[in-house]
């Protein structure tokens, strides 16, 4: 017998879930239906009644389709499958009435509203509504909340469909806003007056129907039908998020989130969202040489010179940054491998053991989290290193799933076991004999603050050990976008960043700006902003931001993914392939190659599951010799989430959140 149940919406016969709401299987039957409060990633609300249907044979008033489920329908009276109108006169009427009181206290100030032209009030007002109105009374009036400098309110536009108050407490963890008030009293509001303490506040604006929460920065600078929409991928952590860049003629606008439920659902953490005004401050967009101490403007043609001049003959190191694409990453690797050099991209002394991917990436995939019966975190705190991996952990322990955590006891947004801070204590889990009978999912996750002391090798080892005893699926999560994808491609040196750049003279840097390079060697700096890897560098050679170039970026699960062009780069900085192939020329050992797709097909050529755009490659059995663990207690990776990167660094918006959650997180003093 078939678990799916028949049943007729407009005319039309489909096989569902009993478990479906109507909404769902008239989206199944490809029918819409208008909606405020529904939410599929969300609990059901039922309260702004915008979706209602008639169910024939049923109640003679409409029904709310969000709220009730396929299972509840009666068969005709010869057992025909239930029938479900979705355009019958009485819906018809129904939607109208509802949409008239929506708008009854709604200012209708669209000329002025950051949402005009993508708001599905308007939408639907025009699809479901009536031309009129008959309210003459005076309208309602809200006094605007104070959430802080991302999300500007107006609160007369809102329409109480509580998305927002659902967001912050069931995604975000957090419980600061709610409904307060009955009638025409009802009102979202925060406790106390307190602005949203969350690293993921932002994706309230995209869930917000009307314009009562519209984005602060990006307030009053452009119509949505102005924009040129890109999709690219993120590269604020290696989570990977897919996102939308918004550009208007050459800047940046906006960064919104794309739906892929194998990687951040549809949500963005606000690093991600709010980063853009970085990509215009500080910027490198001419070359630079130094001379007397001091740096001076140059022409490429000198600056490549000068760059070429220094390199020859001399042993050479170069270095790969956070943010660096998988493209520009294998170019420098095959010029100064060629020239006899080394290359390093774990320049934060991760432990990382190359060509062993099972070990460096892990075997879990980012969705393997949502089925979990129990993670274990061993050095690492998602809620800043990854805010949107760590609201999946955060749903999958709401589903019932148990989080243990070895390291600093820190604020989750969930409850957890906290196992221990040191190596005794990862020590005593992985040794421990585990009932085979007790079979459970479960997910190791090791953070790059575990792996960065000088015992990383045995504390990776521990956490692969603790995950064959537990037959758990492993998972490396790691703090730079860059990463995987340089990995992959062989870009290291056996014995890590210390033997790569020992008894270097010219350390080639290519965006690495977490990096303190001694005084000696002639450093010759490749990147987009003037932070701390060009402050000491010779030569400054200026690259593209990740919104500036094509590229591919390899995700913390190993997931190839194509980050594309959004504008173009500033002043004379160029992409940072093209640098790289322009040097190799100066050289007199030219790369092979003149384009992007050329140097991309030389790469899938070598790595070919690179060329498996969006596809996790299956990574079998990590093998790594257990070695003796130290006593240090774990530390975390990323220490500031606002400022964890050179365009964060430059923006001024993430520098007053990084002052605020600083300001926070100060211990309160008694009043004397």
């Amino acid at each position: 017998m078939s678990d799916k149940r028949k049943i007729i919406i407009d005319d039309n016969e489909v096989e569902v879930d009993p478990a479906m709401t109507l909404i769902q299987a008239c989206e199944v039957a490809g029918i819409e239906v208008p909606r405020f409060c529904y939410h599929e990633r969300l609990t059901i609300a039922g309260n702004c009644r915008m979706c209602l249907v008639e169910v024939v044979g049923g109640p003679p008033k409409p029904a709310a389709s969000c709220a009730m489920q396929v299972r509840d329908l009666r068969p005709g009276p010869e057992g025909q499958p239930p029938v479900v109108k979705t355009n019958s006169p009485m819906v018809k009427k129904a939607r109208e009435g509802v949409m008239e009181f929506l708008l009854i206290n709604h200012p209708l100030d669209c000329p002025i509203c950051d949402q005009g032209g993508e708001c599905d009030l308007q939408d639907q007002a025009m699809a479901y509504g009536v031309d009129f109105s008959r309210y003459r009374e005076p309208k309602r009036a809200n006094q605007d909340l104070d959430l802080g400098p991302l999300v500007e309110t107006h609160m007369t536009r809102c329409i109480s469909c509580t998305r927002c108050v659902r967001f912050t407490t069931e995604v975000a963890g957090i419980h600061q806003m709610g409904q307060t008030g009955r009638g025409e009293d009802a009102e979202i509001t925060s406790y106390l007056g307190e602005t949203l303490n969350s690293n993921m506040q932002g994706n309230i604006i995209d869930l917000c129907p009307v314009g009562a929460l519209v984005s602060k920065p990006y307030a009053f600078t452009a119509r949505p039908w102005e924009l040129t929409k890109t999709e690219s991928i993120d590269v604020m952590d290696a989570l990977g998020s897919n996102i939308r860049v918004d550009t208007k003629g050459r800047e940046v606008m906006r960064i919104l989130p794309r739906n892929h439920d194998g990687v951040n659902e549809e949500w963005i953490s606000d690093k991600t969202r709010f980063v853009w005004d970085g990509l215009r401050r500080q910027r490198l967009d001419t070359p630079y040489v130094r001379e007397n101490g001091k740096l001076r403007k140059a022409s490429w043609g000198e600056a490549l010179g000068k760059a070429a001049a220094a390199m020859k003959d001399k042993k050479v190191a170069g270095l790969i940054g956070d943010l660096v694409p998988t493209e520009a990453a294998f170019a420098l690797k095959q010029l100064i491998e060629g020239m006899g050099g080394n290359v390093e991209c774990r320049t934060d002394n991760a432990k990382l053991p190359a060509g062993n991917r099972a070990a460096y990436v892990g075997t879990a995939t980012i969705e393997d989290i949502d089925n979990a019966d129990m993670i274990q975190l061993i050095g690492t705190n998602p809620r800043v290193e990854s805010p949107v991996l760590n609201a999946r952990i955060r749903k999958a322990w709401s589903k019932g799933a148990n989080i243990g955590l070895i390291g600093e006891p820190v604020d989750l947004t969930y409850e957890y076991a906290h196992i221990g801070n040191d190596r005794a204590a990862l020590d005593g889990l992985a040794n421990k004999k585990i009932d085979a009978a007790k079979k459970l999912n479960t997910i190791v996750v090791i953070g790059q603050g575990a792996l960065r002391e000088v015992d990383g090798e045995a504390v990776l080892a521990a956490a692969l050990q603790l995950a064959e005893n537990t037959q758990s699926k492993f998972m490396v999560l790691h703090s730079a976008a860059g990463r995987v994808g340089a990995m992959d491609v062989g870009a290291v040196t056996k014995g890590g960043m210390n033997a790569a750049i020992k008894d270097a003279e010219v350390i080639y840097n290519l965006g690495s700006d977490e990096v303190e390079i001694k005084d000696g060697p002639f450093v010759i700096y490749q990147g987009s902003h003037g932070d701390r890897g060009a402050h000491r560098a010779d030569i400054i050679l200026p690259g593209a931001a990740y919104t500036e170039e094509n590229g591919l970026f390899v995700n913390t699960e190993g997931r190839p993914q194509l980050a594309m062009r959004a504008g173009f780069a500033p002043g004379e900085a160029k992409e940072n392939w093209a640098i790289l192939r322009a040097l190799s020329a100066e050289l007199g050992a030219v790369l092979p190659y003149d384009s992007m797709a050329a140097l991309r097909s030389a790469m899938v050529a070598e790595v070919p599951h690179l060329g498996n755009i969006d596809q996790v490659p299956e990574n079998t059995g990590a093998a790594v010799k257990p070695k003796k663990l130290g006593s240090a207690t774990f530390k975390y990776a990323v220490k500031d989430f606002y400022l964890s990167n050179p365009i964060a660094r430059a923006s001024v918006l993430m520098g007053e959140l990084s002052a605020g959650a600083a300001e926070r997180n100060k211990k309160p003093m008694a009043a004397e």
